[in-house]
């Protein structure tokens, strides 16, 4: 029998990948979709390719009207929101996988700096698991709420994890990181400088400073390592729809970083260790991270470079691989077959 789940703010974009995984999922069944913005109407309305399948029958609901028999649900929503949502949601029994930032970092004070917002919820802020599955796998199958990673979070902390389980062979505390991604991680709103005439035949870096994932990768680093890295972190977005390039480079003790690399991450379905500086069109579509790492002898560095769909491994799809474990099932399950585009 499938396990019922459901979706908060169905309609964005990690909510639409959620969709698309989920109907092909062998133990899940999609059994509530909410939206405000949409309330009433069925999903097919709002993206009539749904039609012929059930998913697409289901309608638009208020997040009260959740049905008792649903066991997870994913939360697709503003920071703030699912900050607000999530607690009502785990009284009532829920498991929740949160894709916002609301509950990625314990900091209270970063939450007003990073995110404007004071965070109201410290007691569950504090049961909340980091939900990056390859480091904390264990943690998440006994969660009863998973703060998703951000996208370039998930890029860039996967590019140097094996470097994290090792920390004395890190030498200086700044880890400096240039992330590069799809317009579609800005999300489904519409704003003008990604309309198609701004955004085209361009790319920009943004938040150069003060950026927001900026405190999640400085205290999941931390966590594993505790020695006090600092992240000065570039973002930029260039022409494509969806894709992340995340580029690592951080001052090392010489080592056979290949070796360190493979070690890490043999067995892991979802990583893999290659040999050249990885595409985005590799794993468009795909729940893979290809990670390259190198060492480069004249500055005494690593460099490391990582690619993941921003939508699949960046959301959705490691929110799914999250899931899998919190209700007991194959961690692949929904994830595998997934093929990007040749071209």
């Amino acid at each position: 029998m499938s396990v019922k789940v459901g979706i908060l703010g169905a309609t964005g974009y990690t909510g639409l990948e959620l969709i698309r995984l989920l109907i092909n999922h062998p133990q899940m069944e999609l059994a509530f979709a909410g939206s405000q913005s949409s309330k009433g109407k069925r999903l097919k309305e709002i993206f009539p390719f749904l039609e012929g399948f059930k998913e697409g029958d289901l309608i638009l609901e208020d997040y009260k009207e959740i049905p008792q028999d649903v066991k997870l649900l994913f939360l697709a929503l503003p920071h703030e929101v699912s900050m607000e949502i999530a607690p009502q949601l785990l009284e009532r029994g829920f498991k929740v996988v949160d894709l916002s930032g609301a509950y990625r970092f314990k900091n209270l004070p970063d939450y007003e700096t990073f995110y404007g917002f004071k965070h109201t919820h410290p007691e569950v802020l504090q049961k909340a698991v980091y939900g990056l599955t390859e480091v904390f796998r264990e943690e998440i199958k006994n969660a009863d709420l998973v703060a998703n990673p951000g996208c370039y979070p998930t890029a860039t902390l996967l590019a140097l994890y094996p470097l994290l389980k090792n920390p004395d062979l890190i030498e200086e505390e700044t880890i400096n990181v240039v992330g590069l991604s799809g317009v579609s991680g800005a999300g489904r709103g519409l704003k003008q400088h990604f309309h198609f005439p701004e955004m085209t035949d361009n790319m920009f870096a943004y938040k150069v400073t003060m950026h927001r994932h900026t405190p999640e990768m400085e205290f999941v680093a931390n966590s594993l390592t505790r020695k006090g890295l600092k992240f000065r972190f570039t973002p930029a977005v260039v022409p494509i729809d969806r894709g992340m390039l995340s580029i690592v480079t951080l001052k090392v003790k010489k080592t056979d970083l290949r070796e360190l690399y493979e070690e890490t991450y043999r067995g892991e379905e979802f990583v893999k260790v290659v040999d050249y500086p990885p595409k985005s069109k590799e794993v468009i579509r795909t729940n893979y991270c290809f990670v390259y790492p190198s060492y480069d002898e004249r500055t005494q560095r690593a460099v490391i470079v990582s690619a993941i769909d921003n939508l699949v491994k960046g959301a959705s799809g490691q929110a799914l691989q999250n899931a899998n474990l919190m209700l007991g099932l194959d961690e692949g399950e929904g994830l595998r077959g997934l093929i990007p585009s040749a071209v």
